[in-house]
């Protein structure tokens, strides 16, 4: 079957609605550091045209005065608070504390004013307060960005809509290590969680709300 076969018979089994931009959105920038562009980690996953969506979606929302949101993953030394995830992904000693792996990549530093959020497994909201942060600011939409598809920005779309705060996620404003990960997994996110849009979709929208 073609792609667009497939993602007919997605739509004629009943998935793939549109779930479209609420009132108030707020951009969500995911583990975006220095382990995912730095080619001598292993990490490396050569996300360099992700980033420059990112950061020219960033200059948008900081534009429209929208509320942003960082993760960051950080584990203490030994990876304890890790647990099972830790043990399963070796690579993810990049983020022990004091790692320069784990610091933001440039021109995605967060504002003084900006949330960041610190965790330990995939997903932005687990055993974090992102959600009550983004209900006290009255976010009704995430716009989704980062990496990687597969992994931090999946599962943190997938907790958005389990939340219920709609997931917006930006196609060219993440990555995967693998280019085939990555469309496999906007293709499900697409089909069953969120609505997984273009760059240029969220430029246009943000320029309305300045």
């Amino acid at each position: 079957m073609t792609d667009d076969g497939l993602a007919e018979d997605y739509r004629q089994a009943g998935f793939s609605n549109r779930l479209g931009f609420g009132e108030h959105p707020a951009l969500v920038v995911v583990d975006f550091c220095h382990a995912y562009l730095d080619p001598d980690s292993p990490l490396y996953a050569g996300v360099e045209d992700a980033r420059e969506s990112c950061i020219r979606l960033l200059a948008a929302a900081r534009s429209a005065q929208i509320p942003v949101v960082h993760t960051r993953v950080e584990f203490q030394p030994g990876g304890a608070d890790g647990g099972i995830f830790f043990r399963k992904v070796a690579a993810l000693a990049c983020f022990v504390r004091g790692n320069p792996l784990g610091e933001y990549g440039k021109g995605l530093e967060p504002a003084d004013d900006e949330v960041v959020v610190v965790k330990q497994y995939a997903s932005g909201f687990f055993g974090t307060s992102l959600a009550s942060t983004l209900t006290s600011l009255g976010v009704d939409t995430l716009i989704i960005t980062g990496v990687s598809t597969s992994g931090c920005v999946r599962a943190t779309a997938l907790d958005a809509c389990q939340h219920g705060f709609v997931p917006i996620v930006v196609r060219d404003a993440c990555g995967d290590r693998d280019q085939r990960v990555h469309e496999a997994n906007l293709f499900d996110l697409d089909a069953k969680y969120a609505d997984v849009v273009s760059e240029q979709e969220v430029l246009d929208e943000l320029s309305v709300r300045k």
